[in-house]
């Protein structure tokens, strides 16, 4: 519905995919907005930039002839249970930029591979051929991991989320019986990569939505999907009755009687606003909004760009297991170039970038190691505030999009979206703010998406009426 000519304007300060899916979202139900981001690119922390010729480690190599490439910050992926985040991609119009995976190889250190990939069968039961044949583990692993999913069923609809919240997944696998392998070679890979975050820490609700989503519930839910070119081309559809302001950052809000009366920029300017949206990290609201962020930390993710002169492997991607570095993925269009992705990294961040490739390539050679390729180049990316940690105990302290402003609300991975942090709760943050203005303007939308639905005997689930 297309809202009256006299529609109050919008700010937006923010331009990652929070703040890009409530502009995309009220855009399009035809209010006037303008988004402010700090940065000269839009999508926060899924972004790309080019990176300079040549460079190594920091080190101008004089004998590459390299052209400049567009790298991501970090390879960025979404699963098929990811409803809103694709509907964002629909608005922007590049949801044919994004291709999907249904076979996901799992290598171990001898170079062994298996795949897990739908095999025929109603969901939940279409991955169980894939896991029978997992060669990382043993029968008495995989009946452990077979009877740990069943779990995941019935266990959300009988402890509910806050109890589940209150435990972390590692004790969540130890109660149920979990084998130490089990959880190294099945669990530990899946959790780590899909919440940023190591089991010891996560939370166990999040723990258990993921399988549930992704490995459960409908036999889309697991498959990969990879964007077909750098992040940031992602972002630069016109979306209407939006303006972006790039290198354009908030120093604070101007409020008088419960109301922001507007937002002042860094260079000195006033941006009336007459509803706003901040779509900030944790830390970067609490410059700008009252309210206790202590309990908020966050979780690292780095992201090491290779070079090499032949390629390495023929998948697009590969999970890795048992080593410091957790996937490797390649480059269309640039057969030598591999990014791996160390999620959690904590232990990594205070290396130097040349010890973190020498520990990367070195892992790759066990990984592959009928490959006789020279690595050209590098680059890497330390992402320390990646996201925020899903720790256990954290759903509680998630705040709604409202804030102490009547005509305020806020955004990102970290409020209360029901997802853990990732760019599918990130976009649903967005949507769920501008509903929220839109309710508040008194023409109230709906932009959220619901999950894809349970189907097959995953129907009959109890966790099914849960998430």
């Amino acid at each position: 519905m297309t809202l009256p000519a006299d529609q109050p304007d919008v700010v937006i300060v923010g331009g990652g995919l929070a703040g890009l899916a409530a502009a995309a979202a009220l855009g399009a139900a035809g209010f006037r907005v303008d988004l402010h981001e700090r940065r000269p690119f839009l999508g926060g922390r899924a972004s790309s930039w080019e990176l300079p010729p040549a460079v190594s480690n920091g080190q101008m190599d004089g004998d590459l002839k390299v052209a400049a490439t567009s790298i991501d910050n970090c390879q960025h992926v979404l699963l098929g249970c990811c409803t809103n985040l694709l509907d964002l991609y629909e608005r922007l119009g590049v949801r044919h930029l994004i291709s999907f995976h249904d076979a996901v190889p799992f290598v171990t250190p001898d170079g062994r591979v298996s795949t897990m990939q739908e095999r025929g069968g109603p969901a939940p039961l279409h991955l169980l051929a894939s896991l029978a044949r997992f060669h990382p583990l043993s029968w008495r692993d995989r009946l452990a991991v077979m009877a740990g999913l069943a779990a995941v069923g019935f266990e959300p609809a009988m402890l509910g989320r806050l109890r589940l919240d209150s435990e972390t997944m590692l004790a969540w696998l130890q109660r149920h019986l979990q084998t130490p392998r089990a959880i190294d070679y099945f669990w530990r890979p899946v959790l780590t990569s899909a919440l940023n975050e190591d089991p010891e820490r996560v939370s166990a609700w999040h723990g258990l939505q993921v399988f549930w989503l992704g490995f459960l519930a409908n036999r889309a839910g697991h498959r990969v999907g990879l964007p077909a070119v750098p992040l940031g081309e992602l972002y630069g559809a016109q979306i209407p009755g939006l303006r972006v302001h790039l290198r354009s950052a908030v120093r604070e809000l101007r409020h008088e009687a419960g109301r922001v009366a507007g937002a002042r920029l860094d260079d000195g300017r006033m941006a009336p606003a007459r509803w706003l949206i901040v779509a900030l990290p944790f830390e970067e609201t609490a410059r700008l909004l009252p309210g206790d962020y202590s309990a908020f930390s966050h979780s690292p993710i780095i992201g090491i760009h290779l070079w090499f002169d032949r390629p390495l492997f023929e998948a697009p991607f590969a999970a890795l297991l048992g080593r410091t570095v957790q996937w490797a993925f390649r480059k269309l269009g640039d057969p030598g170039y591999v990014q791996c992705v160390v999620s959690a990294a904590r232990e990594l961040l205070p290396m130097p970038p040349d010890r973190i490739v020498e520990t990367a390539v070195r892992e790759l050679r066990e990984f592959f190691p009928n490959t006789w390729a020279q690595l050209l180049r590098s680059s890497v990316i330390k992402e320390v505030r990646a996201t925020y940690s899903a720790a256990a105990g954290m759903e509680a302290r998630r705040p709604s999009p409202a804030t102490p402003f009547a005509n305020c609300f806020q955004a990102g991975d970290w409020t209360a979206t029901g997802w853990p942090p990732t760019m599918e709760g990130a976009v649903r943050s967005g949507y769920a703010a501008a509903e929220r203005l839109t309710q508040a303007a008194g023409h109230p939308q709906r932009f959220l998406l619901p999950e894809l639905p349970a189907e097959g005997l995953s129907r009959w689930f109890p966790t099914a009426r849960v998430y």
